[in-house]
């Protein structure tokens, strides 16, 4: 008889509570579902230079369904984070009304290709880039390769630093060969990068020249080609070599002989015209003297050495080095060497 007491007391406990249970949770439903409690405001804190009303309303407002005690943040915290510029954010209630949002914004640091940019921390967003104030460096680079940009973009900026230029350019390409364009108008072809100090000494090579260079160049060089052993090739857009007389004069005494074979197809014996054999030899020599003095003529000067004199420098052995700098679209380039340090090898530079 005691037993069955005590468990009708159990049971009525627990009815009871139910009861109680079932009341609570109708009066706290029907208090959660009065006006009062309706999302009337949004609190934004944090950085949010970026972020204004307009872009909230459109990016946000639909995603926040229900009142004060049932909005579900992880989604109002999603919404927030779909907008431009945000990079991330964290959203909470604040009684009674409203929601309070704390959000971090990109720093951009430079634009990636077409329509991206890069932030401070090397992470890769799309935001409108007319809304940044100023001139971004424009990077670029394989897939996957954003940190390695941003890591050799601040050593570009404190190796150059000492010719009062910065990087505004920086680009890696497909077979990983890095280029620079820095402030002053220069572009820097460094090659690839074979070791850890690569870069570094071909920097170091450009900069502790950069007074030599200048004093006997100009000011106004527009491009270097770091990739040689030894030293480095320019581009100098005021530079340029009048033809040699003798070249002007063997290009003459070929179109002569160009025009006395076509006038005549057996040269009458004794009257001095070049045989067949004797003008092709005078034509293929001619030519190369005549190419040569074409592209010494252009913009890119004759390759020299850092010790040759103006005009014809010798290099090793006493021969004159003239040597196309890759990536100058076949133009020559002038060689900027060491002391006693012979100019390359005709291949031309290393990558």
């Amino acid at each position: 008889m005691w037993h069955n007491t005590r468990q009708l007391n159990m049971i009525a406990s627990a009815l009871y509570a139910l009861v109680v249970l079932a009341v609570l949770g109708a009066g706290m439903r029907w208090t959660a579902q009065r006006p009062m409690f309706a999302l009337h405001a949004i609190r934004i804190d944090g950085d949010a230079e970026h972020v204004n009303a307009v872009t909230v309303r459109r990016a946000v407002l639909d995603h926040l369904q229900g009142n004060f005690f049932t909005v579900n943040l992880d989604t109002a915290r999603a919404a927030f984070e779909t907008m431009p510029w945000v990079r991330h954010a964290s959203v909470r209630r604040v009684w009674p009304d409203s929601i309070a949002v704390d959000l971090d914004e990109y720093k951009p640091l430079a634009t990636w290709g077409d329509d991206r940019m890069v932030s401070t921390d090397g992470e890769l967003f799309t935001a409108n880039q007319a809304e940044v104030e100023g001139d971004l460096p424009a990077f670029d680079g394989p897939d996957g390769s954003v940190q390695d940009v941003v890591a050799r973009y601040r050593d570009f900026a404190k190796w150059f630093a000492p010719l009062h230029a910065k990087p505004v350019g920086v680009t890696l390409s497909p077979r990983y060969a890095w280029t620079v364009k820095l402030s002053n108008g220069l572009q820097v072809e460094f090659g690839r990068e074979r070791n850890a100090q690569t870069l570094a000494s071909r920097a170091q090579r450009l900069v502790s020249s950069w007074g030599q260079t200048t004093q006997r160049w100009g000011n106004d060089i527009e491009y270097v080609d770091l990739r040689y052993p030894n030293g480095f090739a320019i581009r100098s857009a005021s530079v340029k070599i009048a033809a040699d007389p003798a070249n002007a004069a063997a290009a003459r005494a070929d179109k002569a002989g160009t025009a006395a074979s076509k006038g005549a197809a057996r040269p009458a014996a004794g009257k001095g015209a070049p045989t067949e054999k004797g003008r092709a030899a005078v034509s293929k020599a001619a030519l190369n003297r005549t190419a040569s003095s074409r592209t010494a003529s252009s913009r890119t000067a004759t390759s020299r050495t850092a010790t040759g004199k103006t005009g014809a420098g010798p290099a090793a052995g006493g021969e004159t080095a003239t040597n196309k700098a890759p990536g100058n679209n076949g133009n020559s380039g002038k060689t900027i060497g060491k002391s006693g340090t012979p100019a390359p090898k005709q291949q031309g530079a290393t990558q």
